[in-house]
């Protein structure tokens, strides 16, 4: 990570000019995502596509493991043109645009099925969106289903509000909408949630399994109730300038791994949910069962944020979007 970050701060050194004489079109992305995480992998085989298919006219630098700072820095950087790119969560999104606070209604999704028809149907809209602040969308990511991870075990509601809950630190909307409800919210960059469990900074946090695997969160928060908030969504995006350096033809190849790439996550990160639960329950895991009498306070709860997130947050024609996909797939079962 040392290695890593001292490359970084060289390339911010040197010339962008000088730098593509030297490398081609060099296209530096940043994500948080764990080096050798099977996101990371995914992005690096993304990037030999890259290569291969415009023959070495386009390189993909990837600083993965949150190398370049949390993702509203990202998101900062690449505004000044120091990132090209970034593969992002819904944080790093709705730094760019709020229409993206849609994929963060707690248990507003209970199903893949569900989700991938949304962002479907979704998708021209909000790429308009984020072109309009100077992004291009290359693609989906996902991250797995949203459990809450703690530090002592935590059946209901009234348990939960008790604990310290990492939010993510500038998101000044969700910080106060959990304030609303009777939470403890505590701001924090992602990249500090290992030593906020460490020092009893936080108490809790909400996370995919498979992240709270690789990052060994569950070490320190080694309860995990067994009631899913929904799916963690993601997206790589690029700056319009950084693409528009790009040629046309070569544009079109990379469309074509991006896609390549997103297919992939779509069908392996679902699996992960089950498999990294198994793998941490070996290890000293113990999930959580909530019991049905207060799965309905769960959802109520649920309820109440979504009902903050309409008023607050997200655009009204994006959720009226949003529900109507969904809902035809709830009809349709498919």
């Amino acid at each position: 990570m040392r290695l890593l970050a001292a490359l970084f701060a060289l390339a911010l050194v040197l010339p962008v000019e000088a730098l593509a004489q030297a490398s081609g079109n060099v296209v530096k992305l940043a994500t948080l995502v764990p080096d050798g995480s099977v996101w990371d992998k995914a992005l690096k085989s993304m990037g030999a596509d890259w290569s291969t298919a415009t023959q070495g006219r386009v390189t993909l630098r990837i600083y993965p493991g949150g190398v370049t700072g949390d993702e509203p820095d990202v998101v900062r950087k690449m505004r000044i043109g120091q990132i090209h790119a970034a593969a992002l969560t819904l944080t790093g999104l709705t730094e760019i645009d709020e229409s993206f606070r849609v994929f963060g209604i707690p248990m507003f999704f209970s199903s893949y099925p569900e989700l991938f028809q949304v962002i479907d149907r979704m998708e021209p809209e909000l790429k308009k969106r984020l072109e309009a602040k100077g992004f291009v969308l290359l693609n989906w990511g996902h991250g797995g289903w949203v459990h809450f991870f703690t530090r002592t075990p935590v059946r209901t509601v009234d348990e939960l509000k008790k604990l310290k809950i990492f939010v993510w630190a500038g998101d000044d909307i969700a910080v106060q909408m959990w304030k609303a409800q009777g939470f403890n919210p505590v701001a924090l960059a992602a990249t500090d949630i290992l030593p906020a469990l460490q020092t009893g900074m936080i108490d809790a946090l909400p996370s995919p399994p498979l992240a709270a695997n690789l990052l060994q969160w569950y070490r320190k928060a080694p309860y995990m109730a067994d009631i899913g908030l929904g799916p963690l969504a993601g997206a790589l995006v690029i700056t319009k300038s950084a693409w528009n350096k790009i040629s046309p033809a070569d544009r079109t190849a990379i469309l074509i791994a991006c896609e390549k790439t997103e297919d992939r996550l779509e069908r392996e990160i679902p699996g992960q949910d089950s498999v990294s639960v198994v793998e941490m329950s070996k290890r000293g895991l113990t999930v959580v069962h909530i019991a049905p009498a207060e799965a309905k306070a769960w959802r109520s709860a649920a309820e109440s944020f979504a009902a903050q997130l309409r008023e607050k947050a997200v655009p009204k024609d994006i959720l009226d979007l949003a529900v109507r996909e969904r809902d035809a797939v709830r009809k349709t079962g498919r």
